[in-house]
């Protein structure tokens, strides 16, 4: 009884995140148009709780989707200027939780 009480949990939520994902990707892309998987991407490394680092060529929608992302999570959206002078270890003091783009 215990183990069908615990899948029944675990079912719960898988539905509770499946809503939470589809919902999130819905509302960043009526913002963000044609970038269906980018969107799925981002949001899926945010709700496994990892960093988010964004990389395009000018003009393709990287501050819009940052901004998309921290608006829908509540997250902080700061933005990392990224040049030859850049190292790793500037990027590893880096606060979890946030949308980071480049």
């Amino acid at each position: 009884m215990l183990v069908v009480y615990a899948l029944t949990r675990l079912n719960q939520n898988v539905d509770h995140m499946q809503y939470l994902f589809s919902a999130a990707v819905s509302k960043i892309s009526q913002v963000l148009i044609g970038k269906q998987r980018q969107v799925e991407l981002a949001v899926t490394c945010l709700l496994a709780n990892g960093h988010l680092l964004i990389e395009d060529l000018p003009g393709m929608g990287k501050t819009t989707l940052s901004h998309a992302l921290a608006n829908v999570f509540g997250l902080a959206d700061t933005r990392i200027q990224f040049t030859s002078d850049l190292l790793p270890a500037d990027v590893l003091s880096i606060q979890r939780g946030s949308v980071y783009w480049a």
